[in-house]
């Protein structure tokens, strides 16, 4: 964990930097990389240093209140992000299928909009859930069996009636996780159809390699989400889902920028001239 946080952090706030200050970045898919950032983050932030602790002291106390809150954070990130992914293979589908209405559809008003909506519509959610769930009456063992405040292990010791909670779970999963995914299925039939009438070879790998980087994000992080929260748990060990959420808690905060950065020729670019430019100075 003191490896795996630090690096998080460093190499996130690295993309937002680059793209932040380096004018050939300047697009929509890299305005969306940043918030993507952010929110891994605020998401890694929440979990990693109060795991550390419990990993530490073999075990951990918080109060009923402070649990919900990090549900609330986890969750608003988590949220964010499947609308933010969303919201990218749009701006890919834009990019490759309507490349001549692409800067007139994709214009900064447009794409800040897009990002107020994903933040405000996790935020409402979330906030509405974290209440629903701090209104239920919890008088059964206080063990939390994870390492952070996790949806199903929380509600497992509630002894009220949690029916109304599993109703919003239901929509909230629907809204946020099974729309989004959706969509982006969608755009990438259409990306992939678009991609092999392309005539030349250099033409559909130039094509691909602007969605390549995004398409793996994608498969790692709804691969776990949907896993955990989607697919019949029967059969599951809780260890296992133990497993999936540090892929999408951790391991996807820390993989993404090195994703992005590998496999975008545009950050490789940015990240020579800044090195370049490092060197120079020291």
């Amino acid at each position: 964990m003191l490896v795996i946080y630090p690096l998080t952090i460093l190499w996130n706030f690295q993309i937002i930097i680059l793209v932040f200050y380096n004018k050939n970045l300047q697009s929509p898919m890299y305005f969306f990389i940043i918030q993507v950032s952010i929110f891994d983050i605020l998401l890694t932030t929440d979990i990693v240093p109060n795991m550390f602790y419990i990993i530490l002291n073999d075990g951990g106390t918080i109060s009923l209140q402070s649990c919900i809150a990090q549900f609330l954070m986890f969750a608003n990130a988590e949220a964010t992000e499947c609308l933010l992914l969303a919201v990218m293979s749009y701006d890919r589908y834009l990019a490759i299928c309507n490349p001549f209405n692409y800067s007139t559809i994709m214009s900064p008003v447009f794409c800040h909009k897009l990002v107020v909506l994903t933040w405000l519509l996790s935020l409402v959610m979330t906030f509405s859930e974290a209440i629903t769930t701090s209104n239920l009456t919890f008088c059964r063992n206080n063990i939390v069996d994870h390492f952070f405040c996790d949806f199903t292990p929380l509600l497992g010791l509630a002894c009220s009636d949690a029916t109304i909670v599993h109703i919003q779970t239901f929509l909230f999963c629907i809204v946020v996780l099974i729309c989004p995914f959706i969509t982006i299925v969608v755009s990438y039939i259409y990306i992939v159809y678009t991609i092999v009438r392309i005539p030349s070879i250099t033409g559909r790998k130039k094509a691909f390699s602007t969605c390549s980087a995004h398409l793996t994000v994608v498969c790692l992080f709804y691969g776990a989400l949907i896993s955990v929260y989607v697919a019949p748990t029967e059969g599951h060990s809780f260890n296992i889902n133990k497993v999936l959420a540090l892929l999408y808690t951790v391991m996807t905060p820390l993989l993404n920028p090195v994703i992005y950065s590998l496999r975008n020729q545009g950050f490789k670019l940015a990240f020579r001239k800044w090195r370049h430019q490092f060197n120079q100075h020291f």
